[in-house]
């Protein structure tokens, strides 16, 4: 984290895009100007989130299909290098982690504060929205959060996955005393688990199928880990947050909730999932799924400035724009966490 003044931008950058099924290349494009109430940020880091995997696999995610050349990547942070028109220029060498959408701000579900449902949203490396795989990148002002020099800049761009983790924690209703189930001992399940640490919960269970991951989460945030082909509807927990999106352990982990208790499903899986109806009513269970989140890098923010939460330990690779396939792929093995593509490398 250099106390240096930034560069100033150049006319072309390079960006890492995606043009079908398996082709990323590597090619140079106009630098984006910030507009009214924008900034330009040089982008330090970016996570790899299997979103922009399932995007290089598949070429869809969904309704969203890659149909033209496509910038991955979302989970960002960086410097401002520029400002537009209405723009403090005082915030010009800002350390920044990136809130990466553009909701309408003026609909009905922007208006309630929820703005994360807006259907109007336009979402980083989301078709046809170009991502952070890219040396710079324009975002509105106030989506460019401030962070301490404390912060790294990996820590800083996985604020995006924290702000996920911080959203099913609230969710779920965890609080002091809680006792949770979290199915997925991946990086949003380790996220999980250490936000759910961090509200108060006093057990924070965790499930896998790889007891390499279930070590590593009992290291960092769990303070149980049950194998996931291991029966676990005895726990009578407050909540499970499901962030395997596999059908089994979802069904498994909704019988281990007590009465009146939440389930919030964060993974992606299939479509469709059978899931026990009559467990859910006889026990007046809340159900409730998790599309990004609302109102949460101020917290996130402070909780990593307090120690409270340890990001930088996921992080097992790095990667500059021309390797981003290798970061792309990096995730087959359960030894690997997070892996960060770093522009500037």
């Amino acid at each position: 984290m250099s106390a240096a003044l930034p560069k100033a931008p150049e006319a072309t950058m390079r960006v890492s895009a995606l043009h079908g099924v398996g082709d990323l290349r590597l090619t140079e494009r106009p630098v984006p100007v910030p507009g009214r109430g924008e900034v330009l940020v040089r982008v330090a880091a970016v996570g790899v989130c299997g979103s922009d995997t399932h995007y290089y696999t598949q070429g869809r995610i969904g309704p969203f299909v890659v149909d033209r050349p496509l910038v991955l990547g979302h989970e960002a942070s960086g410097r401002i290098v520029g400002v537009g028109e209405a723009v403090d220029p005082r915030r010009i060498g800002s350390r920044v982690s990136i809130e990466p959408q553009r909701p309408c701000r003026s609909c009905t579900e922007c208006k309630a504060g929820r703005y994360n449902l807006c259907p109007h949203m336009e979402f980083f490396a989301t078709p046809p929205i170009d991502g952070a795989f890219a040396e710079m990148v324009v975002i509105e002002d106030d989506f460019a959060h401030d962070v301490p020099d404390s912060i790294s800049d990996a820590a800083a761009a996985l604020v995006e996955p924290l702000s996920v983790g911080i959203w099913a924690c609230q969710k779920a209703c965890i609080g002091a005393g809680s006792r949770v189930l979290i199915a997925g001992a991946g990086p949003v399940g380790i996220i999980i688990a250490q936000v759910a640490g961090a509200f108060g919960a006093s057990e924070v269970h965790i499930s896998d199928l790889s007891d390499e991951r279930l070590g590593f989460a009992r290291a960092h945030g769990a303070t149980h880990t049950h194998r996931a082909d291991s029966p676990v509807d005895d726990l009578g927990v407050d909540a499970f947050i499901d962030a395997s999106g596999a059908e089994p352990a979802i069904r498994a982990g909704i019988s281990a909730v007590r009465p009146a208790g939440s389930v919030v499903l964060v993974g992606l899986g299939a479509d469709e999932a059978v899931l026990p109806v009559n467990l859910l009513q006889n026990r007046e269970l809340v159900l409730t799924g998790v599309f990004r989140y609302a109102n949460t890098w101020p917290l996130a923010i402070r909780l990593l400035a307090e120690g409270r939460i340890d990001l930088d330990c996921l992080v097992t690779g790095r990667h500059g724009l021309a390797d981003a396939e290798s970061a792309l792929t990096s995730g087959s093995t359960p030894r690997s966490m997070k892996s960060l593509v770093m522009p500037q490398l």
